[in-house]
């Protein structure tokens, strides 16, 4: 177990350490526990979990270019009621230390309702994490998170239908990240979770088609680093929740940066996925960069950005 330095209680939850894996990397945790010890990290988000199976995006689904990656794999997953049979009991059964936060998507918003309360009794599951990208079918395809409306909706059912902490992950592109989060808040988020990835487009030279089969997919890597760290420091300002901090991660310091900004946790996505025990590297890179700097907690650093502009 990691050194107290790192403990961290985010929306009532006792993280060991603030390193997460982030929603889509991590799989069910099962698909990972042969090459990473989940138990040394603070916890996983899992992949996406709809009402319905989802198949999703055609092939290819991932395609790699110099400063990171680009996806669209279109929520496949295999249905709330899968996980609940077969995910949850192997999660509640293998993980003592980590803390698991189910990633919920859905076309309409009272699917996030429904896939919360059909998971709210496992023992597994600490809290979840709703993904408000998602397009809305009943808003002409508007993300949830872009109308203020809708998020107040998809977040107000999901705090009925459970007492477990909410997060609510918000997209780089909304016009105003902090305004969105107050939103969240405001309806009974317990924490904000930022940012998911950025819309862009690669294309194959040779055949002038695009690289992914679905066209267009959602840029992630190094490159989302200050874009997920400035979103951190506007949502912090914002309102007085607990942030996870996600985008570019692959070194200690940069989850230093995220908790300066004001992020209570940090979740590591592509890096994780380019090498998978790279998580567990970074807790004890975090831990002896503590030791080094004579952190005794990383609330000391939290929020302590010394902005001069």
């Amino acid at each position: 177990m990691a050194s107290s330095a790192l403990a961290v209680t985010a929306a009532g939850i006792d993280f060991q350490n603030p390193v997460l894996l982030a929603a889509g990397t991590a799989a069910y945790g099962r698909e990972l526990s042969s090459v990473i010890r989940l138990d040394a990290l603070g916890g996983l988000i899992t992949k996406a979990v709809s009402v319905e199976r989802r198949h999703g995006a055609r092939s290819p689904r991932v395609a790699e270019f110099e400063g990171g990656m680009i996806n669209a794999i279109g929520l496949a997953n295999p249905g709330v009621e899968e996980v609940r049979a077969e995910h949850l009991p192997w999660l509640a059964q293998n993980l003592r230390e980590a803390r698991v936060l189910v990633n919920v998507v859905g076309s309409r918003t009272e699917e996030f309702a429904t896939v919360v309360s059909m998971l709210d009794d496992s023992p597994a599951v600490s809290g979840y994490e709703l993904n408000v990208s998602c397009p809305n079918v009943r808003a002409g395809g508007m993300e949830f998170g872009a109308d203020s409306a809708s998020l107040t909706d998809v977040v107000t059912r999901a705090r009925a239908a459970t007492k477990k902490p909410v997060f609510v992950k918000l997209s780089p592109t909304l016009q105003d990240i902090a305004r969105s989060a107050q939103t969240a808040a405001d309806a009974g988020a317990d924490g904000i979770s930022v940012v998911n990835t950025l819309p862009g487009l690669l294309i194959d030279i040779e055949t002038r088609k695009a690289a992914l089969g679905f066209g267009t997919g959602g840029v992630s890597g190094p490159g989302l680093l200050p874009v997920g760290v400035l979103a951190t420091y506007k949502v912090s300002k914002a309102v007085q929740l607990p942030v996870i901090g996600v985008g570019g991660i692959s070194k200690a310091t940069d989850i230093v940066q995220y908790v300066i900004a004001g992020a209570s946790l940090v979740a590591v996505g592509t890096a994780a996925m380019q090498e998978p025990r790279l998580a567990e590297k970074l807790v004890d890179d975090l831990e002896r960069w503590c030791r080094k700097h004579g952190v005794g907690s990383l609330t000391e650093l939290r929020g302590s950005l010394a902005w001069d502009a």
